[in-house]
């Protein structure tokens, strides 16, 4: 019919194009071929000089290089690669689909000899190839500023490529049934205490509720949400796993997490202190209550400004 028709014109075109070109029609062909099957195409060795690096060729590959074998205990790669999924299955069923990018992988358990020939030694790791010259620095995606959020990886090789993706997530119903059964907690317990609401108006409950979102936000989880930082990060050289950024430019999750604790106890010293002071306890215990309020407050503020130290590296400012 007319469909089979266009689709026969298009691979015509493309393969005179490709003849003209100097390029062998057999490796585009192959690219679309493994792309119908699989929207990111797995690569070794073999397959990256061929479809890769070996010239002539007239389509860019964005590449990302990982470790997902349980041994290697990556366990950000797992979390990139899924994100590396989304990305590749909206650009590979959107109606802009063409034949001028393809996303594959190479794991290093299945293509280390690459590793070595590119000097890696940190996954994952997103490069662009272009389709003439070589990788430029720009090529080389910023994992640790941006995060590997599909969303950012499409802006980089929109910048890259000159290609929109618009990203197109399957539905998470998670987030709609939490919100869900968190609601219909809280009214059973309304309706279980509903001949006695003065919890509603205890201070106490709702200055609790507003310090722990205050302590949420504050600690960086909004960012996480927005950016997809990794957890941590492991050096795959060492093993060494680092749970602070070194950049004032990104965090990873863990370090949220530890800023919140440290926020946390800070908080609670001063809850101790003030208690300390106007309460009307003895003074045995309200003594003990300013001792472990001060060591509080010393102890974890001080990590707090170890930890800025460590990303604002010209501190103390002079």
């Amino acid at each position: 019919g007319a469909w089979g028709l266009f689709l026969n014109t298009r691979r015509a075109s493309t393969l005179a194009d490709s003849r003209l070109s100097g390029l062998k029609p057999e490796k585009v062909t192959q690219m679309m071929e493994w792309t119908s099957k699989r929207s990111v195409i797995r690569m070794n060795g073999d397959k990256f000089r061929r479809f890769v690096k070996a010239p002539p060729r007239n389509y860019s590959v964005v590449i990302m290089f990982t470790a997902l074998q349980p041994q290697r205990q990556c366990g950000v790669c797992k979390q990139a690669d899924e994100e590396f999924q989304v990305l590749a299955n909206s650009w590979r069923y959107s109606s802009a689909f063409t034949n001028k990018v393809f996303f594959a992988t190479v794991d290093f358990d299945e293509g280390s000899d690459v590793f070595q020939m590119l000097s890696m030694n940190s996954a994952p790791t997103f490069l662009h190839f272009p389709a003439k010259g070589k990788p430029r620095k720009t090529d080389t995606y910023e994992l640790q500023v941006r995060g590997f959020a599909a969303e950012q990886l499409a802006r980089w090789v929109a910048d890259r490529t000159d290609v929109q993706i618009r990203i197109i997530r399957p539905p998470n119903y998670a987030g709609p049934l939490l919100l869900g059964f968190l609601l219909a907690v809280i009214g059973g317990l309304a309706y279980l205490r509903r001949h006695n609401l003065e919890f509603l108006f205890n201070k106490n409950v709702w200055a609790f509720s507003a310090l722990c979102f205050v302590l949420i936000m504050t600690s960086g989880q909004m960012w996480n949400h927005i950016r997809g930082p990794p957890y941590a990060h492991k050096n795959p050289s060492t093993g060494q796993v680092s749970y602070i950024h070194g950049s004032s430019q990104a965090q990873f999750v863990a370090e949220t997490h530890i800023v919140l604790l440290f926020n946390a106890a800070v908080t609670m010293g001063m809850v101790l202190l003030c208690e300390a002071a106007t309460s009307d306890l003895d003074i045995g215990k309200r003594k003990i209550m300013c001792v472990a309020g001060i060591g509080l407050v010393m102890l974890f503020f001080s990590w707090l400004l170890s930890v800025f130290r460590a990303k604002y590296h010209g501190y103390p400012y002079r």
